[in-house]
C-alpha cells in the first residue's frame, strides 16, 4: 500500500494546514486518516471498502467532508504545488457509471413520457 502513503517531505507541508480541535475522543492519527482519504479518491472503491490500517471508514469520511467544508483541501494544493515549485500536474479524468436504464435515451424518453402525470 505504499503507492497511497504520503511520503515525510509532503507530510511536513500538509499537517500545519489541517485543522486540529480535540473533540473529547483522542483522535486517529491525521496522516493515517489522509493516507486512507487518498487511497479511497486513488482507487474509487467505496469508503467501507477503506483498508483496517487506514482507521474507520466513518472517520476518514467525516474527516473528508468537514475538511471539504472548511476549504482545507484548497489550501493544502496551494501548499504542495507551492513545494514542489509548481511542478504538480494532475488531469482529472472522472468517469462516472449511469445505470443499464439510463443508458438507452429512448427508454428514458419513454419513461419519461409514460410517468407524466394525466391532464385534465
Amino acid at each position: 500500500m505504499q503507492a497511497y502513503q504520503l511520503t515525510d517531505f509532503e507530510w511536513g507541508v500538509i499537517a500545519p494546514l489541517l485543522p486540529n480541535k480535540p473533540r473529547g475522543v483522542p483522535r486517529v492519527d491525521d496522516r493515517r486518516v489522509l493516507n486512507g482519504i487518498f487511497w479511497v479518491l486513488r482507487t474509487g472503491a467505496p469508503w467501507r471498502a477503506l483498508p483496517k490500517e487506514f482507521g474507520p471508514p466513518t472517520t476518514c469520511y467525516n474527516r473528508f467532508v468537514r475538511w471539504r467544508k472548511a476549504g482545507v483541501w484548497d489550501r493544502v494544493m496551494a501548499a504542495v504545488s507551492q513545494a514542489f515549485d509548481g511542478d504538480v500536474q494532475m488531469i482529472d479524468s472522472t468517469s462516472v457509471r449511469v445505470h443499464q436504464h439510463a443508458a438507452n435515451s429512448k427508454k428514458a424518453t419513454r419513461i419519461a413520457v409514460w410517468a407524466a402525470p394525466a391532464a385534465g
